[in-house]
Parts: C-alpha cells; structure tokens; sequence
C-alpha cells in the first residue's frame, strides 16, 4: 500500500516539475491576453485640438481601448456659433464627448473656426483643418460631426470637396433657419446702433474663444456677427440649401427622402424642450429664446422640423440646444440617455457602415 502511494506521489511530482508547469502557465497566460486583446485594441486612441490658421495639437491619447467606436475614418467635430475647441486647455466644447469616442478606438479631432460669421467662411475655415486632419491621420477621408451652426459647416465642406468626406451628422443643427435668428433680425437692421454693439461683443467673444483656442494674437480669425444671424435666419437657410441641397427634406417639416449623395452618408439627432436640468442656470436663457417658435416643438433654438438631415436617428430626445453638446458641464436631462452615450452609438454605427 505504501509502495503504490509512493509510486503515485513521484509520479505526481514528476506532472507538476516547474520545467513542465511554467510552459503551461504561460499558455494560460497568452490565451488570456489574447482574449483581453480581441475586445480591446493596444491601437492608442488620440485627440487633437485644431484651428484653421494654428494647425492641431495633441489634447490627449488613450493606450487600451476598446474597439466600440474605432471607425475606419477618424472623428471631426465642429462647433457652433460662439463656438471653440478645447477653451484654455480645460473645458471641451463636446463636453466629455471625445474622451467618451477615445475609449471607444476613435481618433478625434475638434475644430475651430470663426466663432461669428456665416457657413460658407466658416466651412472653409473647417475644409482646410479637415484637409491638414487628412494629412496628419494618413485616411483620406473623414466623418463630420456638426452641433447647431456646425451642421450647416459640414454640409459646405461635403458639398464643395466630398473627396475628403465619409459622413455627415448634424446635431441640433437649423438646416432650414432658426425663428429666434427671424425674430432677432426683425427687431434690428445691419447698420443699426444696437446691431453694431452686438458686432462688437461678438468680435471680443471671437478674439476670446481664438486665444483660448490656441489661435496666435497674429492669426485672428475674422468675426461677422450680423453675416452669422443673417445665415441663421430662415431666409439665410434657404439660400444656403438652394447651393447645397444634398439629403435635405424638400418642405419645412417634411422628412429626408436621401440619406446618401455623392457616396456621402448622411444622418442628423436632435432634442426638443427648454428645461431639462433645475441645477443648470442656462437652461431658462433657452425658454426664453424658444418663444418665437410657438407651438413649434424645438431645443430653446432650433426647431424639431429644421433639425432634420438624411438618416433621423431621432428628433425626441429630452435635450435642449447645450444639451446636445453635453453642456453645461454635463448638466442634462437624468431622465435622458447621456447625450455622450448618443455620439458614442452615432460612431459605433458610423463604424458598422466601414466609415
């Protein structure tokens, strides 16, 4: 009996020898990792900051990441009026939003351009940051994403170089004008007292959100308060959609018929409601400015029906117009989806359509 549980013992022994068992651990060890690698990618994920006249710098890498939102073309978000990129290093327009596409796989790039004027300077200020994106990325082309004013941006720069484009998604933004740029224009006139004061403030915002930008005192961009209200308005809008008609309902509230033009896919989200978070102080600014529309359901800027642009992924959500670009500091809707949650499915089916 004793001979056997010996013989067993060193035969045991002989199994578990530090020669064999390492070889086995680190099998162990590989198949775990590689399991680890298949839902995550050693690929870093960047974003950078740019502006037309000051080209782009890093903001930020992330090493791990997992492969949710890792699109063939990179990311380029575009601000609204009054806009900037990533204000004095600290406070990201798209407010968490390009950390949110990071950790997703996503290459981010957020954009400056002037803070006032109309979308065809603006989208031209966007079109040469979006070709220096293209050079610095090395993939030809890119996906736009535009909040308010900023979704009109990136229609010019699909419609005028559509080589460089993969898609187009317009958040909240007033494809066919906006009533509050109606009822301000209808108050004022261009060379008025009150218009040239306003001109002025806006410039000062300008010359502000450029510096904190990164923009060099030398390299101002140029500011047109009056020419961006006027591109707002509804008039404005009809004009710009008359040269760039591409994925547009043909009626004021109607539906997209053409979701892809010119191999350009094309979608829009969009929110409605004015008051959406008690502890967020901008959000009675916006019930105010929601009073031109009437009965028109709208965000506190932009109406439900001149939000829409080829694929509608939805115009309900309970966002106002900040909310959309997760603004004020996050301070949205608890009874919403995160709007960084939307951008991060947004990319996620960018990526499922090879963009």
């Amino acid at each position: 009996m004793t001979s056997t549980t010996q013989k067993t013992k060193h035969s045991f022994q002989a199994i578990i020898t530090p020669r064999k068992i390492v070889p086995v651990l680190g099998s162990l060890g590989t198949g775990l990792l590689m399991m680890t690698l298949s839902s995550t990618s050693v690929q870093a994920a960047t974003y950078y900051t740019c502006s037309a006249p000051s080209g782009c710098q890093l903001a930020g890498a992330r090493l791990f990441t997992s492969s949710y939102t890792d699109t063939k073309s990179p990311v380029v978000l575009a601000h609204g009026l009054g806009g900037f990129n990533k204000l004095f290093g600290a406070l990201d327009y798209f407010y968490g939003i390009p950390q949110t596409l990071m950790r997703g796989g996503t290459d981010v790039y957020a954009t400056k351009t002037s803070a006032a004027n109309n979308s065809e300077v603006r989208g031209e200020q966007l079109l040469q940051q979006v070709k220096l994106i293209s050079a610095i990325s090395g993939k030809p082309k890119v996906n736009l994403i535009g909040h308010s004013q900023g979704g009109i941006d990136i229609r010019y720069v699909a419609g005028v170089a559509p080589e460089y484009v993969s898609s187009v998604t317009a958040v909240a933004s007033p494809e066919q004008g906006s009533k509050t740029a109606d009822a301000i224009m209808s108050q004022l006139s261009e060379d008025s007292v009150v218009t040239e004061a306003a001109a002025g403030l806006f410039k000062l915002l300008g010359i502000a959100t450029d510096i904190g930008s990164g923009v060099s005192v030398t390299e101002l961009q140029e500011q047109d308060a009056w020419n961006a209200l006027v591109a707002l308005s509804t008039e404005g809008a009809a004009k710009f959609n008359a040269k760039f008609p591409a994925a547009m309902p043909t009626r004021y509230c109607g539906q997209p018929t053409s979701t892809q033009v010119n191999g350009i896919n094309y979608y829009s989200f969009s929110g409605k409601g004015q008051l959406t978070n008690l502890t967020d102080v901008t959000d009675p600014i916006l019930l105010a400015t929601s009073v031109p529309f009437g009965a028109d359901q709208n965000d506190g800027l932009v109406s439900v029906c001149s939000s829409r642009l080829g694929y509608v992924i939805r115009d309900d959500y309970r966002m106002n117009h900040l909310d959309s670009a997760n603004q004020l500091l996050g301070l949205v809707s608890w009874r919403e989806t995160n709007p960084a949650t939307i951008y991060r499915s947004q990319v996620n089916r960018l990526k499922k359509a090879n963009l």
